[in-house]
């Protein structure tokens, strides 16, 4: 028998087999093998022909359940969309960075502590979890490059918790004293009222700073009374007071057919002739085409600059502390504060968790939001000067600013340089002493000299940030509202451009301990805005998975009353109130018990025990986190008599 490869023993071709041949128009599939008819098969080509069989069955069975499966989306990770907003951060921030930066800093790690990792939080379609762990992640970094610096740490793992930011990023809805939150009306009885103009607790006097309609149909115009309602009511004709307006709507409707008689373009003339913060609602796309829109997505989202008039300073390197076990990163550093409200006072606390000896400094005749200080006081001491009148203050204020290490301005632009204190003056201190500073500025509008910056010069707050950006725009589209927009709930840019703050600082304090000179570092909110709005809109199925499920948790809810029959006019009090009640019951493990998110503490100012949001990083070998429980404003002041301000500083007992 021939017994060449190709005469293998052979099998009768089956009749599937002969069938599938004679349907075959082939004339490849007829056409004999050798001349020979293919009658007989070897077993191997049967076991070949009878797997693919199956198989061909088993996909056409199963072949709509497949595609079912590869069309459905994969649901959209936190921790994946933080991990690009933080390359996305470091490459946009390059080159305000040390120059060793990614040789000392750790690596990051984003995680959860509830295991909830893909969540989004929020109801909104902005990525402010991703944006702002990334931020609070380079913050993180920049302290372990400081350790490496300090105590010789080799690049210490960074660890974010994605819960913990939308803590953070919500802090004051949180914060409790003696289990009251700011909506509760005793809380008042606990805390100083700052609120000197009644600018916060009248109804009417608080929906002075608001989004409203104009005279041209489909242009809203965000006015903002700010700290003092007077002006800014007065300016549309209305009266200071109206005792006999207690009804919510009945106050909109009222401030509304004022700020409707005007058209955006004349309500600017009247803010900028009374010098009142306000801006007109646009979209991302018209902002990108304003001349101070260009000029802001120029810009990196803080700037750290040598400050010109001191770069001869020697460098100052962080001193090496004495003992073992977990130090602070700015363990020693000296910093004033000099801010209100939250996101200049957040960089403050950041530091402040970071290690450092924060004094916040008020003015007495100074409004302030009261319930505010429960959050961002922490980890602080506070102290009361009049630099404007007391030269007594201005003597202290001096005493205090030559052994300081870095000064906050979170005040108007310009309205520390009036009284005195300029980046000129502080080069002048700098060199008397032989050590620079580091100056951080946050803002509103951002963009302090630079080309086509058209609005750096004027006064805002978040609302207004929001409002000009395209954030606002985007959260009213997402609502279902089209063209019309609504500010988000929370001040989530406010803490956003605080933790922004906070990496400016530090990096000064590095390039300071390593180059000498004195530093500037900048941040704006619409320098935060721009960032989260680079980084675009949450996925389209995350976004109606978003409103699916926080509708379902509304339930049947009154009518009228649930988060997507919000409109531009509703207070972010009633947008931050209805999105709090729909998150309790969308993501219930941030406000259940006593979580993984919450510290707690006594505090002597108070008068209570206050609980508030854990720190969101942390860093390997370093401790991280405030060791003071919040005190009032001012409640320091006259405190050190007879010793060193700066001396025996307290630790708190503070519990999580």
């Amino acid at each position: 028998m021939d017994s060449s490869p190709t005469m293998l023993e052979t099998t009768p071709l089956p009749s599937w087999e002969r069938q599938w041949r004679g349907r075959s128009k082939s004339k490849r599939a007829t056409k004999p093998l050798h001349k020979k008819e293919i009658n007989h098969v070897s077993q191997q080509t049967l076991l070949l022909f009878s797997q693919l069989r199956y198989y061909l069955a088993t996909w056409k069975t199963d072949n709509k359940q497949i595609s079912r499966f590869a069309m459905k989306p994969k649901p959209y990770s936190v921790i994946d969309g933080a991990r690009e907003a933080l390359n996305s951060l470091e490459q946009l921030c390059q080159h305000e960075l040390p120059v060793d930066f990614s040789t000392l800093a750790g690596n990051v790690t984003i995680t959860s502590s509830s295991g909830q990792c893909n969540k989004v939080h929020f109801p909104s379609p902005l990525k402010e979890q991703d944006a702002t762990a990334a931020i609070k992640g380079l913050e993180a970094r920049v302290a372990s490059a400081i350790a490496n610096l300090r105590y010789g740490a080799e690049k210490p793992t960074v660890t974010v918790d994605i819960d913990r930011i939308s803590g953070f990023l919500m802090s004051a809805y949180l914060t409790t004293i003696d289990g009251m939150d700011k909506t509760d009306p005793r809380v008042k009885e606990k805390i100083p009222d700052t609120d000197l103009n009644q600018a916060q607790s009248i109804l009417y006097r608080r929906l002075s700073a608001n989004l409203y309609s104009t005279k041209n149909p489909g242009e809203y115009y965000h006015i903002h009374g700010s700290l003092n309602a007077d002006i800014t009511l007065e300016m549309l004709g209305l009266r200071k007071h109206r005792p006999d307006l207690t009804d919510y709507r009945e106050c909109i409707n009222t401030i509304e057919a004022a700020v409707m008689k005007h058209t955006a373009a004349e309500l600017d003339e009247l803010n900028l002739k009374n010098g009142q913060a306000g801006i007109k609602a646009y979209t991302w796309e018209q902002f990108q085409e304003l001349s101070h829109g260009k000029a802001m997505t120029s810009l990196p989202p803080f700037t750290v600059k040598p400050n010109p008039l001191d770069t001869t300073t020697p460098p100052v390197p962080f001193a090496a502390s004495p003992g073992s076990g977990p130090q602070f990163a700015l363990k020693g550093i000296k910093v004033l504060e000099l801010c209100r409200i939250i996101a200049g006072p957040t960089i403050g606390r950041s530091l402040a968790a970071h290690g450092a000896q924060v004094i916040k400094i008020t003015c007495p005749t100074l409004p302030d939001v009261p319930f505010f200080q429960l959050d961002v006081n922490t980890g602080k001491h506070c102290i009361s000067l009049d630099l404007k009148n007391s030269p007594a203050d201005r003597e202290t204020f001096s005493f205090l600013l030559a052994e300081a290490d870095v000064l906050i301005d979170g005040y108007r632009p310009g309205a520390l340089a009036k009284l005195g204190y300029s980046p000129a003056h502080l080069a002048e201190v700098a060199k008397k002493r032989d050590k620079g500073f580091v100056y951080v500025v946050e803002d509103c509008f951002g963009g302090t000299g630079v080309e086509g910056a058209e609005w750096a010069s004027r006064p805002g707050w978040q609302q207004i940030a929001d409002c000009v950006s395209g954030v606002a725009y985007a959260q009213g589209k997402f609502m279902g509202l089209g063209d019309e927009p609504v500010v988000p709930p929370f001040p989530m840019s406010d803490y956003g451009t605080g933790a922004l703050g906070s990496v400016a600082a530090m990096v000064g304090l590095y390039k300071r301990a390593t180059e000498g000179g004195s530093w500037v570092g900048r941040t704006s909110l619409v320098q935060y805005d721009v960032f989260l709005q680079k980084l675009g809109l949450l996925p389209e199925q995350e976004q109606v998975r978003l409103r699916e499920v926080f509708k379902a948790a509304e339930g049947g809810g009154g009518k009228g009353e649930g988060f997507f029959d919000l409109r531009h006019s509703d207070s972010v009090d009633e947008v931050g109130r209805r999105a709090l009640r729909g998150m309790r019951g969308v993501v219930p493990f941030l406000f259940e018990g006593k979580s993984k998110m919450m510290n707690e503490g006594f505090s002597k100012g108070f008068g209570g025990v206050v609980r508030w949001p854990r720190e969101a990083v942390e860093v390997e070998g370093l401790r991280v986190g405030c060791v003071r429980v919040a005190r009032p404003n001012g409640w320091d002041t006259g405190r050190h008599r007879g010793g060193d301000v700066w001396e025996g500083w307290e630790e708190d007992e503070i519990r999580w």
